[in-house]
């Protein structure tokens, strides 16, 4: 098994041209687009979309991004990003990881870690987690424990 932590959450994409940069790799700022899209996925998933985000007048908002890239992605390959929830302090922070996989070679091509506050979309203020945000989310933490 090629993932960090049990039971992830996939999406897939194909890198396309439009991705690719002078160095003729996916630029860095495609990798950090992915793990928007993984996490949009999943809370949507979750039952967390964008509607409930309004609709509660909250949002998980990043507060720090950390990308570790291991290895390029190239034009053309087909990759799986998995990501988790790892935290969740019920107040006010949810933190996730990501992994993402190119399975032609088995390369994991990029670790994160992202850590959201929640905010007041109507002022961007930092309110509490509404308990819909904790009962969505909650039920999806995984232990951070790599797998032995």
């Amino acid at each position: 098994m090629p993932w960090d932590l049990p039971a992830p959450f996939l999406i897939e994409s194909d890198v396309e041209a439009a991705a690719i940069d002078a160095f003729g790799h996916a630029n860095n700022a495609e990798y950090l687009r992915w793990v928007e899209q993984a996490s949009w996925a999943h809370s949507r998933r979750l039952g967390l979309g964008l509607d409930r985000y309004r609709a509660l007048d909250r949002a998980m908002a990043v507060h720090r991004h950390e990308l570790d890239y291991l290895s390029p992605a190239l034009e053309g390959d087909r990759l799986q990003l998995a990501t988790w929830i790892v935290g969740c302090d019920g107040r006010l922070t949810l933190t996730r990881r990501f992994q993402l996989w190119r399975p032609a070679d088995g390369r994991t091509l990029m670790r994160a870690r992202t850590r959201y506050a929640c905010i007041a979309l109507s002022s961007g203020r930092p309110r509490r987690l509404p308990a819909e945000f904790l009962a969505g989310y909650r039920p999806a933490l995984v232990d951070e424990s790599p797998l032995t």
